[in-house]
């Protein structure tokens, strides 16, 4: 059995993706590929909703010569995977990098469990950060400001997935005259070595604390910015 999907942003910005069948199983042989394509600013984000294909009881932990799910990026104008899913784990979220995004099913196998999978998709360009207000003069920018919440949480892109790769983030955050900001990490998870910048291939967390005036009020802010950079070989996750 063979399928093939294409999903666009000018037809719905989110919807329902499912294997064939499903609930009941896949058939065997199965080979399906879904095609996303947003616009512009867009990324692709994907959330499974259920997930349970075929694998056999041998204890295996590898994904490979077994029914899986695939996803590919594009990277420089070719596919480039990015994760591989099997077993009855349901995955964390994904992201694409860019506006396309690319996912292959293999379903060798099959049984009478094997009910393949269910995922919500949408096109979205606040990075699955919905928290603070964002800033669509950068490319991924939010601001946090005392005058309207004194505490809260963000997080890193897609959280809690992993974050996509060749993205940077940058959170600005304004408390008063007398206020100080304090960040505690619930959770830190960044791929990179010593000395945590590009020069090393590092994935890094960059904090900029400073003063800055107000011209319109002649006032001055406390501020702390934190930038985030994942570099385009790399891909993990950060969240707080």
């Amino acid at each position: 059995s063979s399928c093939h999907q294409e999903f666009s942003s000018d037809g719905t910005k989110h919807g329902t993706l499912t294997s064939p069948h499903y609930p009941s199983p896949y058939p065997p042989n199965t080979h399906c590929h879904y095609e996303f394509f947003g616009r512009g600013k867009e990324r692709v984000r994907l959330i499974f909703q259920d997930f349970y294909l075929y694998k056999s009881a041998d204890g295996s932990i590898d994904c490979t010569s077994v029914d899986s799910l695939q996803a590919f990026v594009n990277v420089d104008g070719r596919l480039e995977k990015v994760e591989t899913f099997c077993g009855v784990d349901l995955p964390k979220p994904i992201m694409s990098n860019g506006p396309k995004l690319m996912l292959e099913f293999r379903g060798t196998q099959s049984s009478r469990y094997s009910r393949g999978f269910k995922i919500s998709y949408s096109f979205v360009e606040n990075f699955g950060i919905n928290t603070g207000r964002q800033l669509k003069e950068f490319p991924c920018a939010f601001v946090y400001n005392s005058s309207e919440a004194h505490n809260g949480t963000f997080a890193s892109p897609n959280s809690p997935g992993p974050y996509p790769r060749d993205t940077e983030c940058t959170y600005f955050f304004h408390g008063g005259e007398t206020e100080k900001v304090h960040l505690h990490f619930t959770n830190f998870d960044v791929e990179g070595v010593l000395p945590c910048q590009a020069v090393s291939a590092s994935d890094y967390v960059e904090f900029s604390n400073y003063m800055t005036e107000d011209n319109r009020f002649g006032i001055f802010d406390h501020f702390l910015m934190l930038i985030i950079l994942a570099i385009p070989q790399l891909h993990h996750q950060l969240y707080h």
